[in-house]
């Protein structure tokens, strides 16, 4: 299916950006008007941009029913400060709370039963049950237009970082496997990232990886692997030696002899998913 954004409906439209391009983490933001009034909302049009300066970049996006700003835009036209908090599966229900269009002046810290903690060096406070909180200084607003859901870019520095002890290892630094973070998806969905919805896939180093064009054919064209498979033998860096396959074959001792291709295959991609990259490429050329 193919759909020219321009032929249906922002509401049809923003439904299917939202269901494809996701998931997407959470800045629970807070800000303060020029007279200091309060106001804490959520948003997932978020992400990390840059390190050096470390850069964030959410949208309070206009309303895609009436084209209206959000009073987070509005207060950081008046109050060039933010707090981004990170969203855990712990506060997840108070957060989608605090989402809801409470008058101008109502603090939704008291409405979503948050806890204000004083900020360091910008004016709004954080949220003391988020376990991620970046005091950040509102380097530029980029308005992309005047109608319903347009965008509002706010470029954020960030100038002081706290984090709970309660995510980070003996060394000081997080562990992925200690948070539980939330993300959002499309309409009311959201997803947890925890448990085994946690995966690692190891980077490429400097070497390149030899790539599906050098795999042989046979493997290419096989049955068993799944293209993830295919990828992870194509990141090899170079196959093995022919010394190292001599001694495997020695090792296995006529294993593999009367053995079909497919029954082979099945070995290594046994073996790939106990992430024996190497043991699999000698099963597959001894």
């Amino acid at each position: 299916m193919t759909i020219n954004p321009k032929e249906i409906t922002l509401q049809a439209l923003q439904a299917y950006l939202q269901n494809a391009i996701a998931p997407r983490p959470i800045a629970f933001a807070s800000t303060v008007d020029k007279e200091g009034q309060v106001n804490l909302s959520p948003f997932s049009f978020f992400n990390l941009f840059g390190t050096n300066p470390p850069t964030l970049i959410f949208a309070p996006n206009r309303r895609v029913r009436d084209g209206s700003q959000k009073h987070t835009i509005l207060n950081i036209l008046e109050h060039d400060e933010v707090v981004i908090n990170l969203v855990d599966y712990s506060m997840v229900q108070q957060m989608s709370l605090a989402s809801c269009e409470y008058e101008k002046g109502v603090n939704e810290f008291v409405k979503a039963g948050f806890t204000e903690e004083k900020s360091l060096k910008v004016k709004p406070p954080r949220v003391r049950e988020s376990k991620a909180q970046f005091e950040c200084k509102v380097k530029q607003v980029i308005q992309m237009g005047e109608t319903g859901g347009a965008a509002n870019l706010v470029i954020c520095e960030v100038i002081l970082m706290h984090f709970s002890e309660d995510i980070l290892d003996e060394s000081g630094k997080i562990d992925i496997h200690k948070t539980d973070w939330v993300a959002r998806m499309g309409g009311d969905s959201y997803c947890r990232a925890s448990g085994n919805a946690i995966f690692e896939v190891p980077k490429p180093s400097i070497n390149k990886g030899i790539g599906f064009d050098q795999l042989p054919l046979e493997i290419r064209q096989s049955n068993i692997f799944t293209a993830n498979d295919l990828g992870i033998l194509a990141n090899i860096e170079h196959l093995p030696e022919n010394q190292l396959i001599d001694e495997h074959r020695k090792q296995k001792k006529g294993e593999f002899t009367g053995k079909s291709r497919d029954e082979i295959h099945h070995i290594a991609r046994n073996l790939l998913r106990d992430k024996k990259v190497t043991e699999a490429w000698l099963t597959l050329l001894s």
